[in-house]
This record gives C-alpha cells, structure tokens and sequence, in this order.
C-alpha cells in the first residue's frame, strides 16, 4: 500500500487488519484488528490524528482527514460507506456513515445510529444513540428500530469476514478476454439491501 511517514510519524496498522493496496496512508493514522481499508480509501493524517477502532471500516474511496491537533475517529465496529468524508468528526461505536455522506468537524454521530447516503452533517452536529440522520443540513429523523440495528449489524460483520477473505484470497491478475462456462460466485455471505432485509424479517 502507498504509506507514508511524515516528519517522522509513521502510520500503524494492525497485523490483524486488511488495508487494499491502492488505499493511500498519511503520517498521523491508526488502523486497528479487523479493520477493512478499501480500494481508494485516503486516510491523510498530515494534519490531525486519523483512528479506526477494532472492527470499524472504511469503504472504497472514502477520505479522512481533520484540523491540526484534533482527532478523526471512528469507532468499534463503525461502518463507512462508499465514498464517504470524515473530517474531524467522531462516529461512534456500530454507527453508519452512509455512501457519499459528509460528516464535518466536532460532529458526533452516536453509538448505533445511521447517517444516510448522499447527508451532510454540519459542524459541531450531536443525536442520540441509535437514531437515523438524514437530509442536507442532516437532522434526526427518528430514533431506529433494533431490527434495523441488526440490519448494519449483519453488514458489519461481511466487512470483517472480508478482512480475512481479502488477505488470505484477494491476488493480482490479468483478467479473463472472455466469461468461462460454469463461472464460480463468491462466498460474500447473504446481506441484502435493507428494506428487503426487514420486509423479509417481518414477513409471516
């Protein structure tokens, strides 16, 4: 992977975690066990501390970064979306960060809650544990019921699986010119979108 020291502070990643290796690593960066660091990812601690706890991850082409002397922080078992930026925010422990979101500085998404796709959420922002954020200025749209924290749950733990998958599996190649007969699917679990995962819950 592109890593990169700066003046003299080297990034850290857990032997344990799986960083893609065009994800791009600036100086100031903590990567903890079961982390997932995706294609793309830019995690650019040149200014501020840049952390992801034990199980969090960040998705393919998602950008971190923060103010000098502030922490960016995602905690245990966090969950950021494609193409999602922090900047000088906390997500807390199971929250969500949705696909292309922005979460700006100070802002603090609680413990189990979900910032949908495509939301900003402005500086200084705070909810409650367990609620959905949504819109541009973000607000709380309501508190989120426990399936669909099991729901992010599930997503969570394919992430994790994906760590390994990634490090014992994933091997450069030239690709194929054409499809082969009885091409093989991936073993990538059984997630689903969440309304169709609920309405399935929920069905009699």
């Amino acid at each position: 992977m592109p890593c990169y020291r700066l003046e003299g502070v080297t990034p850290v990643v857990h032997q344990s975690a799986y960083v893609h290796p065009t994800a791009v690593l600036i100086g100031d960066v903590i990567v903890g066990p079961r982390c997932y660091v995706g294609p793309g990812a830019v995690m650019r601690g040149d200014f501020g501390r840049l952390e992801l706890e034990e199980g969090a991850n960040l998705q393919d082409t998602c950008v971190m970064h923060g103010f000098p002397g502030g922490v960016t922080r995602v905690e245990r078992d966090g969950h950021i979306g494609h193409g999602a930026v922090l900047h000088g925010c906390v997500i807390g422990r199971d929250a969500m960060v949705g696909m292309n979101a922005v979460v700006m500085d100070e802002a603090h998404v609680a413990e189990r809650s979900i910032v949908a796709a495509a939301a900003f959420v402005k500086t200084g922002f705070r909810c409650e544990p367990q609620s959905l954020v949504m819109g541009s200025p973000a607000r709380v749209r309501r508190a989120l019921s426990d399936q669909e924290v099991a729901w992010k749950r599930r997503g969570t733990r394919e992430y994790q699986r994906l760590v390994e998958r990634s490090r014992d599996h994933l091997e450069a190649c030239e690709p194929l010119a054409e499809q082969e007969p009885g091409r093989p699917r991936l073993n990538a679990g059984d997630s689903l979108p969440k309304q169709q995962a609920l309405a399935q819950e929920l069905s009699p």
